[in-house]
């Protein structure tokens, strides 16, 4: 069992009561005439005060970063060089774990134990991941004509922007900036308005340790008036954007408006989650269900957010699911006995909120759940009971559209086929995962699946070394292992001629 730090709130006060600014060439921006000030979502409270980063101000980043590309700052180290300084920065974040879970717990709402057991630490091993790859990438040489001699070679791509949301906002954000380093490009990292302390506290780290040389990794912050002037810069080459699916498509136009940057998104996703009558021990897989739905209060991308459940099977399943809704604590996120935090923004409560009623509306029941929750002191939080719909049709909204929170659509089945038409009524291909102890059955299902990543019996795996990513609406491009490679390197052909 993982012992848990004490969060490191006197520090985070202190540290809240200094003007928060974008990073550029390793020193903070000066702040600007707007500002924002994001609450705390257990309690409604304001936090600190942020300053947007004006366009003129992501002109002077994005153009810091192109120096240090151009200049070789960062690329032009020896591979040994540039391995180093990945681990230092993986070091840094673990040396700086519980300043930085306790920033991410204030800002998002997620417990401390969430940020400090499932974020921190794979925030600091995918640099040790990637900087492994830093001198395995290879290129290739080509059957060509006779008297001729063609080679590949992989080369960084440039600036690159870096999109990333309020969910997870460190974790994500490392997702993108170890490969995009370890490939030799330099970066500008947008966090989202509601959760950039963790990227400002990491630019930090970074400049007082030495560890990057100035330009090399910068931030910016806003929302979308930033957002936009990053993605449409000229001397950005690259874009890597985990957002909604309707915000992807306003970088795709940035993109497609601006020099047609390459561009890779992880977009939203309605995943089902498919209970067939042989699944086999119905806690466990309950257990394991619940946790995959409803850890992180539900806002998460790839959660089984649609369970489909053979008919056979489905009153038991609600009483166990029911019954571990029912035992969840919402409160403080920093308490050892909280369960549940608060959702990151109001806004966003009152969307879940909305959703639940339209559930309602069109004919769904509520097992579990469906109001805010206001006990104790939990009045001025955002809150919301874990929430169980079932009788759910593939007609219904809840069942379609990507509501973000802890609101869990059920549906039945009778057949096997009919299993796989309901988990495929989606415009979302991000996740499914299956539970059956019919070896056969289960990897049949899985190729009719159509999502880019499938789990069988276990839902929810991840590994740095196999790829993340969805098909239709869910994005474009894979994040880690090796694939992720691709899109922070380009191909280069050089043609010799060889004299006879």
């Amino acid at each position: 069992m993982t012992t848990i730090a004490p969060p490191c709130r006197d520090w985070a006060k202190k540290w809240l009561e200094k003007k928060i600014t974008g990073f550029a060439g390793n020193e903070p921006l000066v702040p600007s005439g707007t500002s924002y000030t994001p609450l705390n979502p257990a309690d409604g409270s304001p936090l600190a005060a942020h300053f947007e980063s004006t366009p003129t101000q992501v002109d002077q980043t994005v153009l810091a970063a192109q120096k240090a590309f151009h200049d070789k700052a960062w690329r032009g180290l020896t591979r040994y060089e540039r391995i180093e300084k990945i681990r230092q920065i993986a070091s840094a974040i673990r040396e700086h774990r519980a300043e930085l879970a306790t920033l991410e717990t204030l800002s998002n709402g997620k417990t401390y134990a969430e940020s400090y057991i499932d974020d921190l630490p794979e925030s600091a091993d995918v640099f040790d991941y990637y900087a492994g790859w830093v001198d395995k990438l290879y290129g290739e040489t080509s059957p060509v004509a006779e008297g001729f001699l063609n080679f590949t070679k992989r080369e960084p791509v440039g600036v690159c922007a870096l999109v990333v949301p309020w969910n997870f906002p460190l974790l994500l954000a490392c997702w993108k900036i170890a490969p995009a380093l370890a490939m030799g490009n330099t970066v500008v990292v947008k966090p989202a308005p509601q959760t950039s302390f963790t990227m400002v506290r990491l630019a930090e780290i970074i400049r007082d340790r030495k560890i990057l040389p100035a330009g090399v990794f910068n931030v910016v912050l806003g929302g979308a008036t930033t957002g936009d002037a990053l993605t449409r810069h000229s001397a950005v080459n690259k874009i890597s954007f985990t957002g909604g699916t309707s915000t992807g498509r306003h970088v795709l136009k940035a993109s497609a408006e601006s020099n047609l940057k390459p561009v890779t998104l992880e977009l939203g996703g309605k995943s089902p989650n498919i209970i067939f009558q042989d699944a086999g021990d119905l806690e466990a897989v309950a257990d394991r269900s619940f946790t995959a739905m409803f850890s992180h209060k539900g806002e998460k991308c790839s959660e089984p957010t649609r369970l489909i459940i053979h008919e056979s099977i489905h009153d038991q399943f609600m009483e166990k699911l029911a019954k571990k809704a029912a035992a969840i604590k919402c409160g403080d996120p920093f308490s050892a006995d909280t369960n549940q935090g608060p959702q990151c923004f109001e806004d966003h409560m009152k969307k879940i909120l909305s959703y639940i009623e339209i559930g309602k509306k069109e004919g769904g029941r509520i097992v579990a759940g469906g109001t805010r929750d206001t006990s104790g002191t939990n009045s001025k939080g955002y809150f919301v009971r874990p929430t169980i719909i079932t009788d759910v049709t593939s007609k219904m909204t809840i069942f379609q559209e990507e509501i973000f929170g802890p609101v869990l659509a059920v549906s039945k089945f009778k057949t096997e086929a009919e299993a796989v038409q309901l988990a495929n009524d989606s415009k979302y291909g991000l996740a499914a995962g299956l539970y059956s102890k019919d070896i056969d059955r289960a990897l049949r299902v899985a190729g009719q699946l159509d999502a880019g990543q499938v789990f069988i019996n276990r839902y929810g795996c991840y590994d740095f070394a196999a790829p993340f990513g969805g098909f239709k609406e869910s994005g474009w491009g894979k994040e880690m292992a090796i694939h992720s490679l691709d899109s922070y390197t380009r191909v280069k052909s050089v043609w010799v001629k060889i004299e006879s």
